[in-house]
């Protein structure tokens, strides 16, 4: 028989079936509170529970369906720049056409969250779910999505790919013309509207993913079908950072092997670039960094030698110049500084040598060299997520981590629940760690 209990996840009571696979029950409310929520009753039609029943090895288990119905959730919501986030129930509504609500497994934190939590130089938006590194299973779909269906494993990814934009159809270009990366839009493309409320008050999306949250609702071009089997907990952190830093060797740079690469900043996602490095099968990965403490960790990232600006006199190029009789082969800056991505690109050999820009700075900042350098054919290139078109490539990159020729796990650094998310805050700002996994269900 089943029994009534109070849900810790929706603070109300609910009825407990018996199931036999914790994988395939939804636990949905069905009191008289729950039927009469303002933001959950549909006036025009009465509140049912729909069921479906399978037969398995282990007996019969039931599943209530959410699709079509608002859910109330857990989310993380920033109320006030540099503030603390609050978790507290919101009400996430169902998709809209073209879109896509997923049941977020895994969330990590990436210093665009912190940027912008912030509010440092730009528009403040708040209040605000951030979030854009995680794992999900698709939940429900909208009207004329057809390449995602209930249950898929995916990555939600800040920028998308609609797939009939100049840029999508062209192979040299992963910048959507759609659904491009804005990180001043709080809503949905679909109808201007946040899917997500408090008592009937919108709360702003960010960048148009909102990963600190139990249910969460995307376009559906900005979702990332990948392999079933591939542990969420892990390849969760390949939807941002990692990716971008990978890429831009791997795609970019395009390093031969045994060739020489120095990599600009050694956070995460230049480290990610130097285990492009290390998969390309480069000979010398010479780190840069400001910060000796990051050397040790990096030989982890396949770093073969390193320099800090602050032991020379002179600039930081022309040490590397003579290190390597003439110029390294390629260079990947990943500060935004401006003086490091001089340093990057005269740095590199003449004659071939190709230098990759992936940090972003001030958008009001100059950059600056002598033409010499680019008629001595040292070549210059600037990159947007490492060249990755999201749902045409991003399952080839967790395929990688699957056949054991990328390595994720050295990437991971700390594990929290969702409960305690601000220490994810509290080590990101401090500088510990590179990724801290934050489990939704934990």
């Amino acid at each position: 028989m089943n029994r009534l209990i109070l849900c810790p996840v929706f603070d109300r009571y609910v009825y407990k079936i018996p199931v036999f696979r914790r994988q395939n029950i939804v636990t949905f409310s069905q009191t008289r509170a729950y039927q009469n929520h303002p933001f959950l009753r549909n006036p025009r039609q009465k509140t049912s529970v729909v069921r479906s029943e399978h037969h398995t090895k282990q007996g019969f288990s039931t599943m209530a369906s959410t699709a079509g119905l608002v859910i109330p959730c857990k989310a993380a919501v920033a109320w006030e720049a540099g503030k603390p986030l609050v978790i507290q129930q919101v009400e996430v509504a169902p998709p809209q056409a073209m879109e896509v609500r997923v049941k977020i497994k895994y969330t990590s934190l990436c210093h665009t969250d912190i940027y912008f939590w912030e509010a440092k130089g730009q528009k403040p938006l708040f209040p605000r779910i951030f979030g854009h590194e995680a794992a999900a299973i698709v939940e429900s779909v909208g009207e004329g999505v057809e390449d995602l269906q209930v249950g898929d494993h995916v990555l939600p990814v800040f920028t998308g790919e609609c797939g009939e934009c100049a840029h999508c159809k062209s192979e040299e270009s992963n910048m959507c013309d759609l659904l491009r990366i804005n990180t001043e839009r709080g809503v949905m493309l679909n109808d201007g509207k946040s899917r997500f409320s408090i008592n009937g008050n919108p709360i702003n999306h960010f960048l148009g993913t909102s990963t600190f949250s139990e249910y969460t609702v995307l376009h559906s071009g900005c979702l990332a079908k990948i392999n079933p089997l591939a542990p969420l907990d892990k390849v969760c952190v390949l939807s941002c950072g990692i990716s971008t830093g990978l890429g831009a060797t791997l795609n970019v740079a395009k390093p031969k092997q045994g060739s020489s690469v120095a990599i600009f900043g050694l956070g995460a996602v230049g480290l990610a670039a130097a285990e492009g490095a290390r998969i390309s099968g480069a000979s010398r990965i010479i780190g840069v960094d400001l910060n000796p403490k990051r050397f040790e960790e990096a030989k982890k990232f396949g770093v073969t030698e390193f320099v800090n600006p602050k032991d020379y006199d002179i600039p930081v190029q022309q040490v590397i110049t003579e290190m390597t009789n003439g110029g390294v082969d390629r260079s990947v800056e990943c500060t935004g500084n401006i003086n490091a991505m001089m340093s990057a690109f005269e740095c590199v050999h003449d004659g071939w040598g190709v230098a990759v820009l992936v940090g972003v700075p001030n958008k009001e900042a100059v950059f600056m060299t002598k033409p010499i350098n680019l008629l001595n054919e040292r070549t210059l290139k600037g990159t947007f997520f490492g060249n990755y078109k999201p749902r045409t490539d991003l399952p080839s990159v967790v395929d990688m981590y699957m056949n054991k020729k990328l390595e994720v796990e050295k990437f991971i650094t700390h594990r929290i629940p969702f409960s305690e998310i601000n220490k994810a805050f509290e080590y990101m700002l401090r500088g510990e760690g590179l990724r801290c996994i934050i489990s939704m269900e934990d």
